[in-house]
């Protein structure tokens, strides 16, 4: 029987992949490295006794200090204890890039834990309901915002393979060509952006005509039957505006069956979202910049959107969003997920996309970025398949660092380079004789 048991013992410890030993991994090290790109990628690399490392991603034109500062708290810590480390963290990131931080070292904990154990990091996040993840094509505004051309960078999008496509479309397509679009100026005599202050998503004495909208309209229509009625089609980039011009323009553009109308009101102005939501039936959707579970609880529970649209990068990581989508779900509410980053934020997105049940598509920024794929090895090819990426069965995140694509493509000198004067604690949340983790 003894025997018997050894021989078991045995095929069980052959089954498992030990790439580590984890209760002995320690943070010994975090390094960066920035990507120049339409947003910068500043690249976090997370080093450990045993060689292997984890890699994540501060958000589109954070700062490397939100990652860095940090580094003193990790250093000596098991990266497994990714609750633990998150739970110490999160407290000191913020909403929009300030969260960068804080969610580029979630992801960077869970790629180093994964590749430990072997798996993928969905697995993590309770496993997949889907083995392809959607995506939906970011169209930026033509250098001529004519209906005409929006028509043909959108059907650019289309020839490109995308089955679901989003435009933008702002305030910068009456300038020129509806003189009285706009009713009224913001005053130029406000401290601080001048003429770019608002207060709760207001233009400060600015009013949409009707021939305003009428252009709106206009564009919108031209797109619609250029790509056809089959392609779900969005729009992003309208303010600021209104509550009343939010409602005017979202009831004006109901006939062309749009997916949704996105950020129409700034996201912490919930009231506001809730009113316009609420008037109008084309769907709404907001959250880019909207920080933990704790920041998204009262934009759900009241409804004031219909699809949330979370940034793993500002939202928190990959766990943190999933739980936000899973409430976000309690309440009748799909769930978007925002992307404007490098293939390893990417690829953290794709392994979340794959564990959110209520999840209806992916954004990708990169579209028209040759060196994108360079920056990473171990991405499939083709990526994209009639609009579709295959979610990752590799251990961890399923990329590793391309370090000459980076090096060929970096904002400032320093590839990886030393971080030594992180090392020690200078922060005010930081006490030398408090454990954090205790």
């Amino acid at each position: 029987m003894a025997s018997g048991k050894k021989v078991l013992s045995e095929l069980v410890q052959e089954s498992v992949n030990t790439n580590s030993s984890p209760s002995g991994l320690k943070i010994t090290d975090m390094r960066m490295a920035v990507v120049a790109s339409n947003y910068d990628y500043p690249i976090i690399r997370i080093d450990t006794n045993q060689g292997i490392y984890g890699i994540g991603e501060v958000r589109d034109a954070g700062h490397k200090e939100n990652a860095l500062q940090f580094k003193s708290m990790l250093l000596g810590q098991n990266p497994c204890n990714v609750d633990m480390i998150f739970h110490a963290i999160k407290r000191f990131g913020n909403w929009g890039r300030e969260g960068g931080g804080v969610s580029g070292i979630e992801i960077a904990l869970w790629d180093l834990v994964g590749k430990v154990y072997g798996v993928p990091c969905y697995q993590f996040l309770g496993g997949k309901y889907r083995d392809r993840i959607r995506l939906y094509a970011d169209t930026p505004a033509p250098a001529e915002p004519t209906p005409e051309g929006y028509a043909e960078r959108v059907l650019g999008r289309k020839k490109m393979g995308l089955t679901f496509i989003k435009f933008d479309v702002g305030i910068h397509v009456l300038r020129g060509y509806v003189e009285d679009g706009v009713v009224g100026t913001p005053t130029k005599y406000e401290y601080g952006l001048g003429r770019r202050w608002t207060a709760r998503g207001t233009a400060i004495g600015a009013q949409l005509t009707d021939k305003g909208i009428a252009r709106f309209v206009e564009i919108v229509s031209a797109v619609r039957e250029a790509v056809g009625w089959d392609i779900p089609l969005a729009v992003d980039h309208f303010g600021p505006i209104t509550v009343n011009d939010g409602i005017r323009l979202g009831r004006a553009l109901e006939p062309y069956g749009l997916a949704w109308m996105e950020d129409i009101i700034p996201w912490w102005d919930v009231e506001g979202n809730l009113q316009v939501t609420r008037a109008i039936n084309v769907p709404t959707l907001n959250g880019e910049d909207i920080y933990l579970w704790d920041g998204w609880r009262e934009m759900i529970e009241r409804r004031a959107i219909d699809i949330i649209q979370p940034d793993l990068l500002t939202a928190g990581g990959m766990l943190e969003t999933k739980k936000i989508a899973d409430y976000a779900e309690r309440y009748g509410l799909p769930t978007v997920l925002h992307f404007a980053g490098s293939p390893i934020a990417f690829m953290a997105n794709l392994h979340c996309a794959a564990a959110i049940p209520s999840f209806i598509a992916l954004e990708n920024h990169a579209l028209d970025l040759p060196f994108w794929k360079d920056l990473v090895t171990g991405l499939s090819e083709p990526l994209i398949e009639e609009g579709y990426v295959r979610v990752p069965e590799k251990p961890g995140l399923g990329v590793d660092l391309n370090y000459e694509g980076i090096e060929a493509n970096l904002r400032f000198p320093g590839l990886f380079e030393p971080t030594d004067e992180w090392n020690n604690p200078k922060l005010g949340f930081w006490q030398p004789d408090r454990r954090w983790d205790k």
